[in-house]
């Protein structure tokens, strides 16, 4: 499992990827707003979403894993 942290602190804006789905390293999995602004959480490796931690309108902050990929 390799875990998927936010770089920022933020409110998860939106949720692009769910359970289940594949992803390919670099690609978001969700977008945070941060004074204004949009910066996807991307992915560190190519996997499968495991979990998702986090719901739109939650606040996060820096290094909080949002993600896990299987």
């Amino acid at each position: 499992m390799s875990e998927v942290r936010a770089q920022i602190t933020g409110v998860v804006f939106k949720i692009e990827k769910q359970v289940g789905d594949s992803v390919e390293e670099g690609e978001a999995i969700l977008i945070l707003e941060s004074m204004k602004m949009e910066i996807p959480v991307e992915s560190p490796v190519s996997g499968v979403i495991a979990s998702v931690a986090v719901a739109i309108g939650d606040s996060v902050v820096e290094d909080q894993v949002v993600a896990m990929l299987g």
